[in-house]
């Protein structure tokens, strides 16, 4: 998707949480730049690193790209990279005006969804175009264990991995692998994130109730409930607040894109008004650090990680809210809908029967699934459902 993008005068912004593999692939961009451009026509800035003013101001930016700019080859296009743009105040006047230059080939990556705010929107005249980047997907985490020289294992006792700790790309970087070392490298992330993706940008001052909601919220992972209910948990907790000061913390959390709400659909009358969500972290790693890697509640771990494939195959995600039942999810997008139940095991005839009835109760035509980890069962039922291995339709193309 980003080399369909390479060389237009869109501004390609590169989102998705901190530490997911956004750095990674500007530094493959740079190099392959490099290569088509040459040096001194590729400018990149990583503004998290030493070298870069301790406060970077917008006034500082400019100066380094115009003194890039002088530099360059004239005849040739200028690929300008920025990497983690939001650190710096006003970027996006700095951009604006680089955009202006048709030679200029801009790319940046942010943590924070106020890099997309309709204050860019605004200055770029809607000139941008959104790369959305995740943790690795099973397929990727199979073929980065491959080729990391892991040891070989079989595909069921591989996804148990990947469901206990994730999809961070770091991993592959540990020296030795066990539930210390990625226990330490996964807190170092998730206080990455909180502190500066989430508290500064947001203003937060107190850790304390934002750790509780943290843990609350990502151990709680695929549970119906409303910010009340939270905050009321929270009061259990000892920790008393607000309707209001919890919502804007599930907001600073989302804007960091380290947890996603997703809303019940196919409410009525005043429910309307007050739908139920579910919030699920990017990565299942994450979400078990805050229980321990225990290994209870594995279907809202299994529910984690399809709600995840369904977002980054390109799906709007909603919750199914219906007469005869819920739905996990009701996964939309431009051609039309799929709907997906998600559970361990249906080898219980009860079980299979309930994951079957909210489905076959849809009016419409439209794909119905039961992801599983059974291999029994799985093809079509009568009345259309697919029943699918969960590992397999991870591994779809």
């Amino acid at each position: 998707m980003l080399d369909a993008h390479r060389g237009t005068n869109d501004i390609k912004v590169i989102t998705g949480v901190r530490r997911c593999g956004k750095s990674s692939l500007m530094r493959n961009l740079v190099e392959r730049m490099t290569r088509e451009l040459g040096e001194g026509n590729v400018f990149y800035r990583r503004m998290d690193t030493f070298g870069v003013p301790l406060n970077p101001t917008a006034e500082w930016l400019q100066g380094e790209l115009l003194a890039a700019l002088e530099r360059a080859d004239s005849a040739r296009p200028v690929a300008v990279l920025l990497d983690e743009i939001q650190d710096i105040p006003d970027w996006e006047k700095v951009v604006r005006r680089l955009h202006a230059l048709e030679r200029a080939d801009v790319y940046l990556t942010g943590s924070n969804a106020h890099v997309l705010s309709s204050d860019l929107a605004t200055l770029l005249g809607g000139r941008y175009v959104e790369l959305h980047v995740m943790p690795l997907s099973f397929t990727e985490f199979e073929a980065f264990w491959n080729e990391a020289g892991m040891p070989a294992t079989g595909v069921e006792d591989l996804f148990a991995e990947y469901v206990r700790y994730g999809g961070m790309p770091a991993q592959f970087d540990l020296p030795e692998r066990d539930e210390e070392r990625m226990g330490s490298l996964l807190d170092g992330i998730h206080d990455t994130i909180v502190l500066n993706d989430v508290a500064m940008h947001a203003g937060i001052g107190d850790m304390d109730l934002l750790a509780k909601l943290v843990r609350f919220v990502f151990s709680t992972s695929g549970s119906l409930f409303s910010t009340r209910s939270v905050v009321n948990a929270l009061a259990s907790a000892g920790r008393r607040t607000t309707s209001d000061t919890v919502d804007n913390y599930l907001r600073a959390l989302e804007a960091s894109y380290v947890l996603s709400g997703c809303a019940q659909a196919g409410l009525a009358g005043k429910q309307v008004l007050r739908p139920l969500r579910k919030f699920y972290p990017v990565d299942t790693g994450l979400r078990n650090l805050m229980t321990r890697f225990s290994p209870e509640n594995y279907g809202a771990q299994l529910e984690c990680v399809a709600y995840n494939e369904l977002v980054r195959r390109g799906y709007d995600v909603a919750v199914g809210a219906l007469r005869a039942g819920e739905v996990d999810f009701v996964a939309s997008c431009r051609v039309g809908k799929l709907y997906v139940q998600v559970s361990e095991t249906i080898a219980d005839e009860r079980t299979f029967e309930r994951e079957l009835r909210p489905l076959e109760a849809l009016p419409d035509s439209f794909p119905k699934l039961v992801l599983t980890l059974d291999h029994y069962r799985t093809g079509t039922t009568e009345t259309g459902v697919q029943v699918v291995n969960l590992i397999d339709w991870l591994r779809e193309d």
